[in-house]
């Protein structure tokens, strides 16, 4: 009777704790009358003379991968590309960037601020961004927001983005001139698949994009189960009434037997946000249950591209020269005496070990998926371009002096902790993934991501390369 009576009190205290424990995960989307514009079928022209594309993909771990990202925007930064009119940098190419969990966090803030990225190391890098998380005290409140979702809801990390990152900025905000397209990517847990931040995906919600604060975006992406609750996007909708219309590559993919399981996957995603009756809301976690490096927006666009050239534009594919798609791969290699004795890995060590062999393999293979899909790009532009007529070509370039329709060059390169020989790769794979770091590992970071950039021998032949093009010598222009 005693046991009985004091389950009834447990049970009653937590349902009036619950009641007191509210959460607050959304929807982070409102419903539109008229669906908005579809994602645009090319990336934003360069401001340059077209003849270098640069891509960057930073990958999830939280202020580390943040940092590590930093630091190879930074190593960018120091390669001049043009000395006049106007003095160019790397940076300046970049037409193209993506981020997951920690590393949305800089990829979002240099496709909002460009070249005026750099006060990031002061406002996220070095803040303290868990000081208003529900951490992993043991009180009852932090147990029912665990059992209710998460510890922590959009009223935490979102607001403190939004508040002293993101300065309250929307989508819209990234529509300034010259600004690279940014792909921000969580991943939909009802449909196991990555939750691309695009037009088309909202345009599926009836809802508009441009009105979706970039903090609820990133937010989204570094959802780490437990830690954060869901956040929530709403489909709940009259379906009939907001005019949208399946965009080509979704109806293709649909009915394509050969379409990438990848794709097809995605579109089917999107196809139930709008013809599934019971399903009202997608719950987003952390973008790295999915795809820890980020390169989904890219892969995506290239899959679903109509043309050969696409998602380059026929004249941005024509003045190409070289194209290189970066990744900053933060992810951390498992490491401890336990590989010394028979005995052990014990529990802790156990789920560090498991966590760390299932990014990294998914890693692996997305990385190789990346760069097979380029390749096999490269093959179809190369024949595209060949196949132009003069007359197009002269359109597009302004002269057919230098023309060579073979003459692209398209890298793929990861830079990652893996680069450094020991005790510095040591130093970086015990960098937890936490959202506040020390300076000193923070430093570390960013001089390891520049340094990794500069030290990879085919990157650097590729810069070497677009340097003697603008009529830049590598070597003196790195003593300046």
């Amino acid at each position: 009777m005693r046991a009985a009576f004091g389950s009834f009190c447990i049970a009653f205290a937590g349902l009036a704790l619950s009641a007191c424990v509210s959460t607050d995960v959304g929807p982070i989307n409102t419903h539109v009358a008229e669906v908005g514009r579809p994602s645009a079928e090319y990336i934003p022209d360069p401001a340059g003379d077209g003849s270098t594309v640069i891509g960057l993909a930073i990958s999830g771990g939280g202020t580390r991968a943040a940092a590590f990202g930093y630091g190879v925007l930074r190593g960018l930064d120091e390669i001049v590309v043009g000395r006049g009119p106007k003095r160019r940098m790397l940076t300046d190419d970049i037409r193209m960037i993506s981020g997951t969990s920690g590393g949305a966090v800089t990829a979002a803030y240099f496709g909002l601020k460009g070249r005026d990225y750099v006060d990031l190391r002061e406002r996220f890098l070095l803040a303290d961004a868990e000081k208003e998380l529900h951490k992993s005290e043991l009180s009852p409140a932090n147990w029912v927001r665990i059992y209710n979702g998460g510890a922590n809801d959009r009223s935490t990390f979102a607001d403190w983005l939004n508040r002293n990152v993101f300065d309250g900025k929307t989508y819209a905000s990234f529509q300034r001139k010259h600004a690279p397209i940014v792909w921000i990517n969580a991943s939909d847990i009802y449909n196991a698949t990555p939750f691309a931040f695009t037009y088309d995906t909202f345009a599926a919600l009836c809802s508009d994009l441009d009105k979706v604060r970039i903090a609820d975006a990133v937010a989204a992406s570094a959802a780490f189960p437990v830690v954060f609750a869901p956040i929530v996007v709403s489909t709940t909708t009259p379906r009939t009434k907001c005019g949208y219309q399946r965009p080509e590559w979704l109806t293709r993919a649909l009915a394509d037997p050969a379409a990438s399981i990848r794709l097809k996957a995605y579109a089917r995603a999107l196809d139930t946000y709008q013809s599934n009756d019971n399903v009202d809301y997608i719950k987003l976690l952390d973008g790295g249950l999915t795809d820890n490096i980020g390169v989904t927006g890219f892969s995506l666009e290239r899959e679903a591209a109509k043309s050969a050239h696409g998602p380059l534009s026929a004249e941005e594919a024509v003045k190409l020269r070289t194209f290189v798609f970066i990744v900053a791969d933060a992810s951390i290699r498992t490491e401890g005496d336990w590989v010394q004795t028979k005995s052990g890995p014990k529990f802790p060590q156990m789920v560090g070990a498991i966590s760390n062999a299932s990014i990294r393999s998914s890693v692996r293979d997305e990385f190789d998926a990346l760069r097979l899909a380029v390749e096999v790009w490269r093959n179809k532009l190369v024949a595209w371009r060949c196949g132009l007529p003069s007359e197009t070509v002269r359109r597009y370039r302004g002269t057919l002096a230098g023309w060579n329709c073979r003459d692209v060059d398209l890298v793929v390169e990861d830079v990652s902790f893996d680069d450094f020989p020991q005790p510095e790769r040591g130093k970086l794979n015990a960098i937890p993934t936490r959202l506040k770091l020390p300076r000193e590992q923070v430093d570390l970071l960013i001089s390891a991501g520049s340094q990794s950039l500069h030290d990879n021998v085919i990157l650097r032949d590729a810069f070497d390369r677009i340097q003697r093009r603008a009529g830049i010598d590598p070597l003196s222009a790195s003593l300046q």
